[in-house]
């Protein structure tokens, strides 16, 4: 695959379309709702957050931007900074929080796609908890671990489904070497390592 067919194929708009998303000053309330405030997980800590980075191209050249820690609580937040993001087909933000969970956000636009890891991690971690929000699905009550949103969400660029599905499902490794490794498959690999770095 090229560098210029990297995040060129329109997938099929799933995404979230709701007046509010395009603007980049100002969060959507809407986006808050789903869930009960009462069972929403506390923030994760600093010292909980492996990573918040954001890939594009820019030129056709890839870029791994780290992200500020506390992006890795606020998925409407993390939709808003991967917007300002100048790459040339949109931006994906990677996040792995206590290297039990990872979220993926592509974002083209009023496009949004999410995933994450592991639903039953909504219970734990904000971030989890807003993919399942987003995606109206329902928390798991029996911590039952799968993952949840858009496999397709790099297929495009490289990662097939099922092979998204076959890593995220691989809760023996841990999330951030996990995202290494989607990082490589999509041609980012050199880059994310880059940014990895600015984390330890």
């Amino acid at each position: 695959m090229s560098e210029s067919d990297d995040f060129e194929v329109e997938l099929p708009n799933r995404g979230d379309d709701r007046p509010g998303l395009d603007e980049l000053d100002e969060l959507d309330p809407d986006l808050d709702e789903g869930g009960d405030e009462d069972d929403y997980p506390e923030d994760a800590g600093e010292d909980d957050i492996d990573l918040v980075v954001a890939l594009y191209r820019e030129d056709g050249e890839p870029v791994a931007l780290p992200l500020d820690l506390d992006l890795a609580n606020d998925l409407d937040a993390l939709i808003i900074e991967l917007r300002r993001m100048p790459g040339d087909a949109g931006a994906v933000g990677f996040v792995s929080v206590n290297d039990e969970v990872f979220v993926i956000v592509r974002v083209r636009g009023k496009h949004v796609q999410v995933f994450s890891s592991d639903a039953a991690a909504a219970a734990d971690w904000p971030i989890a908890r807003d993919v399942v929000d987003f995606l109206d699905t329902e928390v798991p009550e029996d911590d039952d671990s799968y993952p949840v949103g858009d496999l397709d969400i790099l297929a495009d660029a490289g990662l097939p489904d099922f092979e998204l599905e076959a890593m995220a499902e691989d809760y023996d490794e841990d999330t951030t070497t996990l995202l290494e490794r989607i990082a490589t498959k999509v041609s980012f690999g050199p880059a994310f390592v880059k940014a990895l770095a600015s984390f330890e």
